[in-house]
């Protein structure tokens, strides 16, 4: 990239603003008393991610010589309280499945979540690695150990028409052509495309999900707001296989987790299922049976 800017050249190289200005001694107070007042408006999540963010920025201009010091280095993240929400209930997994999107997007949320397997797993399938007599397919999980994820009827209904006539090379492929210089493991023979990317795949099903995410507003005031997340799917599928009775070991041997502690955070009942079980033991509803 080249040298950073010097003296008068700093002023502008953030935005419009004298980048030079960050290392004053009196902004670390002044920050963190912004960041306080901050903190008692929004939730800590929110906090946190624009504290992740100004640091990412002031750690470029670090590495660029812009300036020396971290102005944020005295201000803490926040605690968030635990998210009890992660899991998507019910009808909103079937909201999801009656959205009109592309035969790619279909085949992957549907396999995220029938298989309960992490969206950077699915991603680096290649064609090869699929058994769709068997509805299952070989992956690499983390630490590089060869594990199975298996699938169901939806998946295995979608896969054919996906796949075409394509034997080899990656399952989920971006829209256009391979940029020069991507990597062949990474690159379909057969279209010259390449394999699509988690943050490209994030992005599509966070916008396609807003909707659903947020059904009290109004389409013109959609655009500024959150979706939902691919892990999501798969945080579903575990939560709705503990709610119908599914064994610790299986879920254990689902989820691929090592303890049961790792589970927990999936296995805590949704909504819905806490909701059936109240009106289950609700005494009028048992006289009327």
């Amino acid at each position: 990239m080249g040298d950073g800017p010097t003296g008068d050249d700093r002023v502008g190289a953030g935005g419009g603003h004298d980048v030079a200005a960050i290392d004053d001694p009196v902004l670390p107070e002044l920050l963190a008393e912004l960041a306080a007042a901050r903190a008692d408006e929004m939730d800590a999540d929110t906090v946190n991610r624009e504290l992740s963010i100004t640091r990412k920025a002031i750690g470029w201009w670090q590495r660029q010589g812009w300036i020396e010091g971290d102005p944020t280095i005295g201000i803490e993240r926040r605690p968030a309280p635990p998210d009890r929400t992660k899991a998507l209930a019910e009808n909103q997994i079937a909201a999801l499945w009656r959205l009109e999107v592309a035969l790619r997007e279909k085949t992957l949320w549907k396999m995220l979540y029938e298989s309960a397997a992490r969206a950077d797993e699915v991603l680096c399938l290649n064609v090869e690695d699929l058994y769709p007599q068997d509805k299952r397919g070989k992956i690499t999980a983390k630490g590089g150990a060869t594990e199975w994820i298996h699938w169901q009827s939806g998946t295995a209904q979608l896969l054919p028409r996906l796949i075409a006539r394509r034997a080899r090379n990656p399952l989920f492929l971006t829209d256009r052509r391979a940029l020069a210089g991507t990597a062949t493991l990474d690159v379909c023979e057969v279209t010259g495309r390449a394999r699509l990317s988690y943050r490209r795949a994030e992005e599509i099903f966070e916008e396609n999900t807003r909707p659903l995410a947020n059904p009290l507003v109004s389409p013109n005031d959609i655009e500024g707001l959150d979706g939902w997340t691919l892990h999501r799917l798969r945080h579903s599928a575990l939560t709705h296989d503990a709610e119908d009775g599914t064994s610790t070991p299986m879920l254990l041997a689902r989820s691929r987790h090592a303890s049961v502690r790792s589970l927990e955070r999936y296995a805590r009942p949704g909504i819905d299922a806490v909701a059936r079980h109240v009106a289950e033991r609700d005494p009028a509803a048992r006289r009327r049976t």
